[in-house]
């Protein structure tokens, strides 16, 4: 059957409600929580006893990526916290090993294939970017694991041992230049990114469909991650007056970007140029300042701003785990979402063994997704809303359009490839 997970009422984990035991009681004794024998749910010799099931998160939490990584290690640490409080998986407590990608793919590669090899984890939520987990992606493959990876990312990929809780580029960068064309009438654009594959492709993309409206695209530039000298592409900008500038830029090197557009006098509010970002998330403003990213417009699938119930009490539990102070991002939510979209289906299958979680992927809807709604698709990635944000000196985005319909993924676009 379809597993709907419609009842788990996501509040904090510091003062559980006994409304929430009562439906963490009564999802026992529906069978949705069932704790069969190692043996029966474990054919494979994955780590799992008849009380516990280990799984990994491998993040960058220190280089020049942590500055983005680190809400998703929040995010996956506070999911396994609230299912393992609800009784945990097939009545197994889920213990984690962290691993530290250190912002470097061959790090990642070497990282990833202990905790298949040597933990011998029943699954893996990690990766940021597309080079960490272009690295990973054969190892996860060879090997026979199951990789949730959470980030937005450029598309022209499907792996059977991948679930991409991401949106893919029809879905965030299709859609949002189509809305900045249509809105605000944009006919030229000025292509800017971090120096990998993701900018890079998302570029190509973007060039792409530009040309295919009649627009033009009147400059393009790539920087090493980590890059914090600016000046020389911004004044490239103010020469080439694009109606946008297209921003691809990850990581901390935002920090110097979005201060030196300011100090260099574009006023990114009077949108002259307008801004349009698809890596900048409330995690990134964190370290850059609302000040400095103020009237920026952002192409995502999720705001902490989002004004729906899942939301509220995602929010409320976040803060009550990490502090009033801390932000929520897009890649956050979509990395919150793994553990439960896991668990969800090994309790369809009955099982932990990789190739029946797999086929038990596609169908499985989370109803309590703090977005509002996802739907696993046969081809890996999630249906999903496409929503553009307005950057707000507080450091949050304010909500300025939403798809009325979920966006079907489509990794592989005809024409873009």
């Amino acid at each position: 059957m379809q597993l709907k997970l419609k009842n788990l009422h996501m509040t904090g984990i510091r003062g559980i409600s006994r409304r929430w035991l009562g439906k963490a009681a009564l999802a026992i004794c529906s069978g949705w929580i069932f704790s069969a024998a190692a043996a029966d749910v474990n054919t494979t010799g994955l780590a799992v006893t008849d009380k516990e099931v280990t799984v990994g998160i491998l993040h960058s939490v220190t280089g020049t990526m942590a500055i983005s990584e680190t809400g998703s290690v929040q995010a996956e640490k506070l999911a396994i916290k609230q299912i393992n409080a609800m009784g945990g998986v097939l009545g197994r407590q889920i213990k984690f090993i962290q691993e530290d990608g250190a912002s470097d793919w061959p790090t990642f590669a070497e990282k990833s294939k202990k905790l298949l090899v040597n933990d011998k984890v029943a699954a893996v939520f990690g990766c940021w970017t597309s080079a960490s987990r272009k690295a990973v992606l054969p190892i996860f493959e060879q090997y026979n694991g199951m990789l949730y990876y959470p980030t937005f990312y450029e598309g022209l990929e499907q792996s059977p041992n991948v679930i991409y809780t991401g949106q893919e580029a029809t879905q965030q960068i299709l859609a949002g230049i189509d809305w900045v064309v249509k809105e605000k009438g944009a006919k030229t654009f000025y292509l800017l990114g971090s120096d990998y594959i993701w900018p890079r492709t998302s570029n190509k993309i973007a060039r792409k469909h530009i040309e295919k409206l009649g627009l033009k695209v009147v400059g393009e530039e790539y920087y090493p991650l980590g890059h914090t000298q600016f000046n020389s592409v911004i004044n490239k900008i103010k020469l080439t007056k694009p109606d946008v500038i297209y921003a691809i830029v990850v990581g901390g090197s935002n920090v110097a970007f979005y201060k030196q557009l300011k100090a260099a006098g574009i006023s990114l509010p009077k949108e002259k140029p307008l801004l349009l970002t698809i890596s900048v998330t409330e995690d990134e403003i964190l370290g850059i300042g609302g000040e400095n990213i103020e009237g920026a417009y952002a192409a995502m699938k999720y705001f902490q701003s989002l004004d729906n119930p899942n939301n509220k009490a995602f929010v409320e539990a976040f803060k009550a785990e990490y502090g009033d102070n801390i932000v929520i991002g897009d890649v956050t939510q979509a990395a919150y979402l793994g553990p439960w979209l896991w668990k969800a289906a090994v309790e369809k299958a009955g099982s932990f063994d990789i190739d029946k979680v797999r086929a038990a992927s596609p169908g499985i809807e989370l109803t309590t997704a703090p977005e509002g709604y996802v739907k696993v698709h046969e081809n890996h990635h999630l249906w999903s809303k496409t929503r553009i944000g307005l950057a707000l000196k507080n450091g949050q985005y304010k909500v300025v359009h939403e798809t009325e319909e979920l966006m079907e993924p489509d990794p592989f676009p005809k024409g873009y490839q």
